[in-house]
């Protein structure tokens, strides 16, 4: 395989707040191939914002720091540039649209002005011709050029969504993170944005991490699937293979999760429990205390990930005594 356009190798972020310290990634890794999308799927607190941040340069220091770990980005480390350096590939390399647009975009700004100041920044254009481009941008995500005087508030949040995606490629990244686009919005607004954003891949060419807790919008728009559980990766692999063949406990759970029109049931199924604080996580597996599966190998120590089938990998001890669990 070529070289990745993305690797992260053994990500470690912590929180420190009043002493007490907060593992919100641990020893996490991931890559990211030219012109792939890559979901990173789970739970509310599983530290999916805060590996997106950690690519960004964008972790808040004090209380966060990354601990360990590197993020390649075409081989370049980019843990430990300055601000500085990490302006200059924020907008243009690597992009982010943020969860809410409504706090995300500045409120009295126009909308336009919002755009052109990150084409301004990167490109060195006039301000005539950064407005050009900024009404193109408009355009291509959708909304009329004749908007572009207009502020924040007098959009609705899939209007918002899409200015973010304009500011996002605005500079054409190469990668683009997208952390929960369809937070809010309802089902037609999401197919919408999630065509807008595929359509925009397609013609950029641009790499993608979409970050979501629904696994049912990825089936259609991920290539591979990264599935988060307090920290870290429980399961990765192409998109098929692990919605087909999930091997980890946790994704059979969330999979089971999702209605299935075909299946005529009463109720879903659930996965019981919480997720752990990560404040105090278990010494041995995290999903251990939620997993029906569980046994003293699991409380006692930490499982690492097993190839189930090429290029599919699974962090369960199942899978290395006994194969996949059903």
């Amino acid at each position: 395989m070529e070289s990745a356009l993305l690797e992260i190798e053994h990500l470690t972020v912590h929180y420190v707040v009043d002493e007490v310290v907060v593992e919100a990634v641990n020893d996490l890794s991931l890559e990211i191939q030219q012109g792939e999308c890559v979901g990173l799927v789970g739970e509310t607190g599983a530290g999916k914002t805060t590996t997106a941040l950690a690519i960004m340069g964008l972790v808040p220091s004090p209380p966060g720091k990354i601990v360990s770990g590197r993020i390649r980005y075409r081989g370049d480390d980019l843990v430990g540039k300055s601000m500085k350096e990490m302006r200059k590939i924020r907008g243009s390399a690597i992009s982010m649209v943020f969860q809410d647009p409504m706090t995300s975009l500045n409120p009295v700004a126009r909308i336009g002005d919002q755009i052109m100041e990150v084409i301004l920044l990167h490109n060195k254009i006039s301000r005539g011709e950064a407005t050009v481009r900024s009404q193109q941008m408009l355009e291509l995500v959708g909304i009329p050029a004749n908007r572009y005087e207009e502020y924040p508030h007098q959009f609705s949040g899939g209007m918002r969504q899409r200015v973010m995606i304009a500011c996002a490629l605005a500079c054409s990244p190469h990668l683009l993170i997208a952390d929960e686009p369809t937070t809010a919005l309802d089902v037609t607004i999401q197919a919408q944005v999630l065509e807008l954003i595929e359509k925009l891949k397609t013609e950029f060419n641009t790499s993608m991490l979409m970050i979501t807790h629904d696994l049912a919008i990825g089936s259609e728009v991920f290539d591979r699937v990264a599935v988060m559980y307090a920290g870290n990766i429980v399961e990765k692999g192409k998109v098929r293979d692990v919605y087909d063949r999930p091997a980890h406990p946790y994704t059979q759970g969330l999979l089971k999760a999702i209605p299935d029109l075909s299946v005529d049931s009463e109720r879903l199924e659930s996965i019981p429990g919480m997720m752990p604080d990560p404040s105090s996580l278990p010494a041995g597996c995290t999903f251990a205390p939620r997993c029906r599966y569980c046994r003293e190998q699991c409380l006692a120590a930490r499982p690492q990930p097993v190839e189930v089938e090429p290029g599919h990998w699974a962090s369960c001890f199942l899978l290395s005594n006994e194969g996949a669990p059903s």
